[in-house]
């Protein structure tokens, strides 16, 4: 059976550990605590797509690691990203480049990569403008995620403030960024989270507000002409939740066969199989006896959950029943203090 260590990253309130890292027990749907990694306030982190680098936001920046074969990391370096602490990055598909994106300035930042897997120099920087709605946060831009076309030829950048998703030229020479095109979406439904298809095809938006998921298809029509076709939306809730619900993250299984997202104030998570034709049928929307939960993902055996509950300051995990659609608890609660998001990494065997 293959090996996978998980690492979740979370605030360091009360503790200097921002990056926990677990050994992950497939048969009973657990983690083993492994290791703690001291970084500040690591609001997301990521891996690189060669699987040999991970990437943290940090108070200061971006931190980069090695990833060891044990799984543990190895610190590379620390770079600046010229702003307010970032919430999300991401990294282009042949590794060269890190994103940034800047909730509480609404900046993208981009950084190229070095050859031994450290962030490198800033080579371009952009804040978005614009006036939305003008109630409660949603009235200017905050960049809530940045994310690349399986092509690696443009750059989605969701913004959640203005309601749209910009789409970004990449010059893979320079590492600048041009606007090419614009996805937008129903005003105050705060697109949050961006992921593609397996085959690239395919793309997911959603909705922190308004609670949804919007499915796209992509192709590239050449000369940075980049066409996206809604061709559904589907709700993370059910009929009955809370008033005050937000959508949170979006992950895919390892399989590309399932979609998860989870929904705050409802503290729900709903599962979704990806069809043939890419669009989504939802098997549950159930509870994860936790607060917030700002991330939850399926294992890599699609058997078993885990939701990151930021305001219980927990993890809490279940068996999965993919037939009947049902999550059952699988034991007890364990504490971590704010996580934040979760990712699996399968150890070379």
């Amino acid at each position: 059976m293959s090996k996978y260590v998980a690492y979740v990253s979370s605030y360091t309130q009360g503790t200097q550990f921002g990056i926990s890292i677990y050994d992950v027990d497939l048969k009973k749907g657990r983690f083993i605590e492994k290791d703690h990694v001291k970084v500040s306030n690591s609001s997301y982190v990521s891996i690189s797509h060669n699987h040999k680098y991970l990437y943290s936001i940090t108070d200061l920046g971006v931190e980069s690691y090695k990833v060891l074969k044990d799984g543990l990391l190895e610190k590379l370096n620390l770079a600046s990203i010229n702003g307010m602490r970032g919430c999300y990055l991401s990294t282009s598909y042949d590794d060269k480049f890190l994103f940034v994106a800047g909730y509480h300035d609404g900046k993208i930042t981009a950084l190229r990569i070095n050859d031994d897997g450290s962030a490198g120099e800033i080579t371009d920087e952009i804040y978005l403008k614009g006036m939305g709605s003008v109630a409660e946060r949603n009235f200017h831009p905050h960049v809530s995620c940045v994310k690349m076309t399986r092509d690696d030829k443009y750059l989605l950048a969701a913004d959640l403030g203005m309601d749209h998703v910009n789409v970004y030229a990449l010059d893979h020479s320079t590492g600048k960024l041009k606007l090419v095109d614009i996805i937008r979406s129903e005003q105050e439904s705060a697109p949050r989270h961006i992921k593609f298809s397996k085959n690239g095809k395919i793309l997911y938006i959603v909705h922190e507000l308004k609670c949804y998921i919007d499915v796209y298809t992509y192709s590239d029509g050449g000369n940075n002409n980049p066409i996206f076709e809604k061709i559904q939306t589907v709700s993370t809730t059910n009929d009955y939740h809370t008033s005050s619900t937000a959508a949170s993250a979006l992950n895919i299984s390892a399989d590309f066969k399932y979609i998860t997202s989870s929904n705050a104030g409802d503290n729900s998570v709903s599962l979704y199989k990806i069809l043939p034709d890419g669009t989504l049928d939802k098997k549950l929307c159930l509870p994860i006896s936790g607060e917030y939960p700002k991330d939850a993902a399926l294992f890599p055996d699609n058997k078993h959950l885990v939701s990151c509950n930021h305001e219980s300051d927990t993890m809490t995990f279940f068996n999965v029943d993919m037939e009947n659609g049902t999550i059952v608890m699988n034991g007890p609660e364990m504490k971590i203090i704010k996580p934040n998001c979760i990712i699996f990494h399968k150890l070379d065997d």
